[in-house]
């Protein structure tokens, strides 16, 4: 067989052709997952022979929850009946077990199990928590209770979480696709993948002091951006505002300061006594109807000094402002005359 031709000079072999234009692809529309793509379920054709052992979970729930798991606890059982895992609730030891049976052949569908006991009792409705058995969902519970230490900070930045009225965690559901439940120490949120993300981010930020309503603008500038296929593949930090930092915990500077002197060895001076002062003056040696007299002048002349001041204050408003000048170019032979000069004629 003859040995194939090496390529002329300047001319690129058949395969590295191929290599090169393989690598002028866009490395993000292979990222990038087609619109309406859904991962095939999982079936007992992939795993026909079921599991090797027995799997199992447990949680145990508050005694609020109680009434509530004993009204549902039927429709759990159904549910999870039709994945062939089978569901114990313990009224006395307050506690939800779930356990894989010979029956079951998705692996993966006993986590799935045990992040729907854990909904149920962080007081997620049956009726959102039962969404965690589907492929396109997921779960997190987000524990707050340790992230801030003041009790009474931590209950306003939860409420600022919730908003008046709800408001503010309603937004967040609407931008996530994420179903959220904010109940004593945790959040939970349930929804996919990527909004499970931004949501434990918003919460997070919350919890440190930063409002919610920054995390939502950004979200809804997100949402709108992500419409437009020209603008999927390039960068979103110019579109993206930029909130400015306070530092709010700046201790304000007090108006007097106390000056520290100077250490010496030697004890302050002894301070005067009236009667040290009296004596420097002469008045020690005076009688008492001419101290009486002299404490009457003082007073006068205060009294005295204040009417003047008082008066000065009020014939300000009666002296009129000094008027400006306008000199105005002139036409012909007419002259302009300013408000004082014209008033001179008179």
């Amino acid at each position: 067989m003859a040995a194939p031709r090496k390529a002329e000079s300047g001319q690129v072999a058949p395969a590295s052709k191929d290599r090169s234009k393989k690598k002028a692809v866009d490395e993000s529309e292979l990222l990038t997952v087609p619109d309406g793509w859904k991962e095939p379920a999982f079936t007992r054709e992939d795993n026909p022979r079921g599991l090797l052992e027995e799997s199992s979970f447990a949680t145990l729930f508050p005694k609020y929850r109680e009434a509530y798991l004993k009204e549902c606890w039927p429709l759990v059982q159904k549910a999870l009946n039709e994945h062939h895992v089978n569901a114990t609730l313990d009224l006395i030891e307050g506690s939800i077990t779930v356990t894989t049976t010979k029956k079951t052949f998705d692996p993966y569908v006993i986590i799935r199990a045990r992040d729907l006991i854990k909904l149920l009792a962080r007081s997620v409705p049956f009726e959102q928590a039962v969404r965690i058995l589907q492929d396109d969902t997921a779960c997190d519970i987000i524990k707050i209770g340790s992230l801030v230490r003041n009790r009474e900070r931590f209950i306003k930045r939860r409420q600022r979480l919730i908003g008046p009225k709800g408001s503010t965690l309603k937004a967040l559901e609407l931008l996530t696709n994420c179903y959220i439940m904010v109940q004593g120490n945790t959040v939970s949120a349930l929804g996919p993948f990527n909004g499970l993300k931004e949501v434990r981010k918003v919460v997070l930020d919350t919890m440190k002091n930063i409002h919610p309503i920054y995390n939502i603008k950004t979200l809804m500038i997100k949402r709108e951006l992500s419409k437009d296929p020209e603008l999927r593949t390039q960068s979103w930090e110019r579109f993206l505002p930029q909130f400015k930092h306070k530092n709010l915990n700046k201790r304000k500077e007090p108006k007097k300061k106390n000056v520290k002197k100077e250490y010496t060895p030697f004890p302050p001076p002894q301070p005067e006594s009236q009667v040290d002062k009296e004596l420097a003056s002469g008045e020690y040696f005076l009688k008492e109807s001419q101290k009486k007299r002299k404490r009457v002048e003082e007073i006068k002349a205060k009294q005295a000094e204040a009417i003047s001041r008082r008066q000065e204050e009020r014939n300000k408003a009666f002296i009129p402002p000094k008027e400006k000048l306008v000199v105005k170019p002139r036409k012909g032979n007419v002259c302009f005359l300013s408000l004082e000069s014209f008033l001179l004629f008179f």
